[in-house]
């Protein structure tokens, strides 16, 4: 996918998680951490930045998605800001799942063309895909957007028409 498919999945998948934020009191979270997960998403493509590593290799995987969260995680930590409430949890916790989040979505929008991903490098380099659509057509990737608009718009009515009592 290119990288309005992207935004698209992601936004697609976050749009529960969202709701669910929103509809229990915490907008901010749903807000910040949809934002993160759309700024990372396109991190497994840093891999076109670095010589030594191939495309949809080892930053296309559950590993790196372990990895990037984890940084995240440490990252927070060592700001200090680490066991500061945040949303259902603390904020290291919120950004270590916000950035595997983001890597997961940019997985599962990869898994829809026909090169697919090998999500479980390094145990085995089989690629997964359930070769819908290339990654190169503009529809698909611009269809994958709408949709997630659409499902971020749904979301964010339905979670304050629940947090808001029905008065939005």
């Amino acid at each position: 996918m290119f990288r309005p498919g992207h935004y698209g999945v992601t936004l697609t998948l976050y749009a529960p998680v969202g709701c669910w934020l929103v509809a229990t009191g915490d907008p901010v979270a749903a807000y910040l951490g949809g934002a993160g997960a759309l700024w990372l998403t396109m991190s497994p493509d840093w891999d076109s930045r670095v010589p030594f590593i191939t495309h949809r290799g080892s930053t296309h995987t559950l590993l790196f998605a372990a990895l990037l969260g984890a940084a995240a995680w440490v990252a927070a930590t060592l700001a200090g800001v680490g066991t500061t409430p945040f949303g259902p949890t603390d904020l290291r916790t919120f950004a270590a799942g916000v950035a595997s989040f983001a890597v997961l979505s940019h997985l599962v929008a990869d898994l829809l063309t026909p090169m697919g991903v090998a999500v479980f490098w390094p145990l085995t380099s089989r690629r997964y895909t359930a070769s819908l659509v290339r990654a190169s057509n503009r529809t698909a990737n611009y269809l994958l957007f709408a949709l997630g608009v659409f499902a971020t718009a749904v979301a964010a009515y339905l979670g304050l028409s629940r947090y808001g009592g029905g008065s939005y």
